[in-house]
């Protein structure tokens, strides 16, 4: 599918955001090992959100979706029916994590536990993703994992049994990998302990604490023991990488101002506000408060005169995904923005280094690419073209925003990638270009 994006003369409106995709998954598969009943509104729209919820109702757990939540106030929720520590089920098929990295590695850290057979698997481009950094943990800590390239690759045949807690060192920060070795945990004989090289989003964390599991966090360790978790109802806030796409299109376009509503901004996951801080993006926050145990406020981005900074380092966990939409900014900034240390780009839904540097070199970026990042040239300017999205939602974003912001008419290709975690998105930058 084709869209068509034109500049647009303001930006202005008031977005509500899809629910926060991390902490959806948590919530519906936390509860899911619960004793009692949980209700999750806001759960992440979109095909990952809905990978989740196929892949827990394979093994045996009862999800509803109610039209309103007595609990929250919600038009809709769903509700969790929590099967226990050892209620789940042998799945008889497959189970399909689709597109979703998030449920392949958290879900196979639940499997590990399992005292039965399970095989995941997912689209072409998830079985294309290293699922190595899971694998090597969880048969240190006594599961049977199999899969094609030597076990690094799915579908993985995943033979749970009796687990024993480990000390690990994660190679690299990545909140996905310790998740899954977290809830490996729950069920493993004495303390499993994750250290981690840097700060990534610690949503598990504060889940499992809410939920009374036996969790300590110790500056970059986290331990957990085994535990009985109780359900707990979870009111997800807005996706604060869904918000950066319409936070840097406030800050790059000329005449705009953009208000998002209830949007989660714990500091692990929100480096997309230090980075555009940095330069010199007007974003501020209005009405923080607490939800669930995560910060929420409402964002207002307004047309800011940017500058060039650097990302890198341990920042860079804490701004993975929203590197393309921040490279897009970086164009609109005076000076030389880096990119480094990113190298994970590589292997995402598309390798969003090429992809990024492909779609906004031809909107006219001055960018060019390392091995483990992006060097942009701010010109202040950009100029519509022909792009497509190679199959990956934040391309297809990226892209889509360049597009309000550049001169002239710019066409997504593969439009339709956005539906992965955003499915109003394309209805959304109808709105704001006509400020609605």
């Amino acid at each position: 599918m084709k869209k068509l994006v034109r500049t647009a003369d303001r930006l202005e409106g008031t977005i509500t955001l899809p629910g926060d995709k991390s902490i959806s998954h948590r919530a519906v598969l936390l509860n899911a090992l619960a004793d009692g009943r949980a209700h999750v509104s806001n759960y992440a729209s979109g095909e990952d959100g809905a990978s989740m919820l196929r892949c827990l109702r394979g093994l045996g757990v009862r999800i509803r979706k109610h039209s309103s939540c007595e609990v929250s106030g919600a038009d809709e929720c769903l509700e969790v029916v929590g099967r226990g520590a050892e209620g789940l089920v042998e799945p008889s098929g497959v189970l399909n994590a689709g597109n979703s990295g998030t449920s392949m590695r958290l879900l196979s850290g639940l499997l590990a536990a399992q005292p039965f057979l399970s095989v995941i698997s997912g689209d072409r481009s998830l079985r294309g993703r290293d699922m190595g950094r899971i694998v090597e943990p969880l048969t240190r800590m006594g599961a049977t994992i199999l899969g094609r390239s030597r076990d690094t690759l799915a579908p993985l045949a995943i033979q749970g049994g009796e687990l024993q807690g480990i000390d690990y060192l994660l190679p690299m920060a990545s909140a996905q990998v310790k998740s899954a070795v977290l809830i490996a945990g729950l069920f493993a004989k004495g303390r499993t302990t994750v250290v981690q090289p840097a700060e990534s989003r610690d949503h598990t964390e504060r889940m499992l604490r809410a939920m009374g599991a036996n969790v300590e966090a110790n500056g970059l360790r986290v331990s957990v023991r085994p535990s009985e978790l109780r359900a707990v109802d979870v009111e997800v806030p807005g996706d604060v990488s869904a918000a950066a796409f319409w936070l840097v299109a406030g800050c790059c376009h000329p005449n705009a101002q953009v208000r998002l509503k209830d949007v989660g901004i714990n500091s692990a996951r929100a480096g997309v506000l230090d980075v555009l801080s940095a330069m010199g993006g007007r974003v501020r926050a209005e009405n923080v408060r607490e939800t669930g145990g995560e910060p929420v406020a409402d964002l207002v981005a307004e047309s800011s005169e940017l500058t060039a900074t650097k990302i890198g380092g341990d920042l860079v966990p804490r701004v993975i995904d929203e590197l393309p939409v921040l490279a897009l900014a970086a164009c609109f900034a005076e000076g030389t923005t880096v990119i480094k240390d990113a190298a994970e780009l590589r292997g995402k839904e598309s390798d969003r280094i090429e992809t990024t540097i492909e779609g906004l070199s031809a909107l006219g970026a001055e960018i060019e690419g390392r091995p483990d990042g992006m060097v942009v040239n701010g010109s202040g300017k950009l100029h519509g073209a022909s792009t497509q999205s190679y199959g990956d939602h934040r391309i297809a974003m990226t892209m889509a925003v360049a597009g309000l912001i550049a001169a002239g008419e710019t066409t997504v290709d593969g439009a339709e990638a956005a539906s992965v975690t955003y499915p109003d998105f394309w209805d959304t930058v109808d709105e704001l270009a006509t400020g609605g």
